[in-house]
């Protein structure tokens, strides 16, 4: 694997190398008029067979709401999707994926926190390795509970957790999050928006509140 390049001084595009090829990542970092936290956030995207990327509406909002709340975020496309080389692996290798950049953000930022975030399949793959990676912060958008996806096998979270669902969702059934959820030893803060379909559509600024609302008090304090 070749070396992997430095974490960029402004925002921006870059390839790591990554367990099946190159990895596509977007960098990108809070305007200047926001007060900078030391920490990095990860956003993962939905399934790839069904068009999710990194590029997701969902995905680049909830980004957009942790720069505003003074966070660096990286965003990438899990293998086999845009620039990314490789191929789809159900979740497995792309948990592969998810600790590469993981590694790649703790080796070029020692000294941020690193929080990971996820939308869907996304959220699948980061609560699968939240218990590895051990974020500082984790956020899961519409989990797919109850779908193909092995919930049972994922460790119980013992770090600050926000949950946003959608009561109106037609891929995740709702309830069976709730369900899943109320099943755990764990004490999430969740946030259930009514009306709310599996992609936010028209909710999208709703959702961005609601993440910022959610990790306000979890923020590290800032340099200075």
């Amino acid at each position: 694997m070749s070396p992997q390049p430095p974490f960029p001084d402004a925002s921006g595009a870059l390839t790591l190398s990554g367990p099946a090829g190159a990895l596509e990542v977007a960098v990108d970092l809070p305007e200047d008029d926001v007060v900078r936290v030391p920490a990095v956030a990860m956003v993962c995207h939905p399934l790839p067979t069904e068009g999710g990327t990194m590029h997701n509406k969902v995905v680049t909002m909830a980004a957009r709401a942790l720069r505003e709340s003074g966070l660096a975020t990286v965003r990438f496309n899990f293998r086999g999707t845009g620039a990314s080389e490789g191929a789809f692996d159900e979740g497995r290798g792309e948990q592969d994926d998810l600790r590469t950049v993981a590694d790649w953000v703790r080796a070029t930022r020692p000294g941020d926190q690193l929080w990971l975030a996820g939308f869907s399949f996304g959220a699948y793959v980061s609560l699968a390795m939240a218990a590895e990676l051990q974020p500082s912060m984790l956020i899961s958008i519409a989990p797919p509970a109850g779908r193909s996806w092995d919930f049972d096998a994922i460790t119980t979270p013992t770090m600050p957790w926000l949950v946003v669902q959608g009561d109106a969702d037609e891929i995740v059934d709702a309830q069976g999050v709730y369900r899943w959820l109320d099943g755990l030893k764990a004490d999430p803060e969740i946030v259930r928006m009514p009306d709310t379909s599996h992609f936010f559509h028209r909710k999208l600024i709703d959702l961005r509140g609601a993440i910022k609302s959610g990790v306000r008090r979890h923020l590290p304090a800032a340099h200075g």
